[in-house]
């Protein structure tokens, strides 16, 4: 484990007002990019073991947010979107809660909830309605490909329609759904950690299904990334600036625990 990251992480959980990373009302992903969902999944990604008494009680939080039918309220006020219940769920499944009745649930519901085109969609128009909005949230439906891939809980194949959804965005590149998630330059940058909808963090989810690695969109995209990538090792080119104290991903340097992922990748490739 990289100790010093861990420190520096554990520093900032106080900054809301609060304990762990959240404000006194827990907002929890409030606070970005040290909400409380990304800093126990720093922690996570450096190694912190997921029993530690400190990411057991953010899963706790977590579950106190859990709200019927199976959506994650993350803010006191205000709508639930899976834009929200999704992170959370894949956090709680990461911190060993995959086999929560709760969860199971959570999962019921998102299935039963996907929008036409296979997708998951969020009923907000920050930018109003157009042509754009009537398609999923290429993000959100990312992160529930992630989700369900951690669990098991469906099949590959009921998930085609999802794969198929954002393999199809590799085309078009337009900008899609209510929140206008578009394929231009900054999607291109290799962002780490995982924190939005770009190129490293597409493949990776996508490389874990066999109808994705098969299509030659995902063999182009990939052909995309490993052209950035020095001697098989990924070099950090996007970080928001309040994490650039951390070593685990310099701007512009060799990050491990990157590499790592990107080495899952190449394995799954070689399935």
């Amino acid at each position: 484990m990289n100790e010093a990251d861990i420190q520096k992480i554990l520093d900032h959980r106080y900054d809301q007002g609060w304990d762990y990373w959240t404000t006194e009302d827990k907002r929890l992903s409030k606070g970005a990019p040290f909400s409380c969902l990304e800093s126990a999944e720093y922690l996570l990604e450096l190694g912190m073991d997921p029993q530690s008494e400190i990411l057991q009680k953010v899963a706790e939080l977590l579950w106190e947010s859990w709200r019927e039918p199976g959506e994650f309220k993350l803010y006191p006020k205000g709508a639930v979107f899976p834009c929200q219940t999704i992170p959370a769920a894949i956090l709680l499944v990461r911190l060993g809660h995959g086999d929560d009745p709760r969860m199971i649930q959570t999962m019921e519901h998102l299935l039963a909830t996907r929008y036409e085109d296979g997708g998951w969609w969020c009923k907000k128009f920050y930018f109003g309605k157009g042509p754009e909005t009537e398609f999923s949230n290429p993000l959100p439906t990312l992160n529930a490909l992630e989700l369900f891939r951690r669990t098991n809980f469906v099949e590959e194949a009921e998930l085609d329609d999802a794969v198929e959804f954002l393999l199809k965005h590799w085309e078009t590149k337009l900008p899609l759904g209510p929140c206008h998630y578009g394929i231009g330059t900054l999607f291109m940058q290799v962002e780490y950690p995982f924190r939005g909808y770009g190129l490293f963090y597409y493949l990776y989810v996508l490389s874990f299904y066999e109808k994705a690695r098969n299509d030659s969109r995902f063999k182009e995209a990939f052909e995309a990334l490993k052209e950035k990538t020095l001697e098989d090792q990924i070099v950090v080119e996007r970080v928001v600036p309040k994490l650039r104290k951390l070593n685990f991903c310099k701007k512009d340097q060799v990050s491990v625990l990157a590499t790592d992922r990107y080495q899952e990748i190449l394995a799954n490739l070689a399935k």
